[in-house]
């Protein structure tokens, strides 16, 4: 599950291949959480709404760092589908796309992730 969840750090800024639905969602999960913990911990130091709203300084750090890597792993989960990436710009069919399960076998971005003998899975 962790490695999942940190998979598309380690993968910061590739936004070619695929990403299985697994690896997207527990990353989105990670981020969701650590939001809540430093949002927390930004109210109990009293810095929200330092950074232009509602957000204090650790947690729009934390937003800043991961646009990257949340872009790309959204990226990838939707060339699972054998859709271009783009189609992350197009509203509510890129949520359908992230939810949908991937094109079995390999695909024109790449291997099935979900694919065992798959060397991209966990590299």
């Amino acid at each position: 599950m962790l490695d999942f969840m940190l998979m598309p750090l380690k993968r910061y800024a590739e936004f070619g291949g695929r990403s299985r639905r697994k690896e997207f969602w527990f990353f989105f999960l990670f981020y969701v959480v650590v939001s809540m913990v430093l949002g927390m911990v930004d109210a109990a130091l009293g810095m929200t709404g330092m950074v232009g709203g509602a957000y204090g300084p650790l947690t729009a750090i934390f937003y800043l760092a991961m646009l990257v890597p949340y872009l790309a792993v959204a990226i990838r989960r939707i060339h699972d589908s054998d859709k271009s990436g783009w189609f992350i710009l197009v509203p509510i069919y890129n949520i359908i796309l992230l939810f949908l399960e991937g094109t079995k076998g390999p695909n024109r971005f790449g291997p099935d992730p979900k694919d065992p003998g798959s060397e991209e899975t966990f590299s």
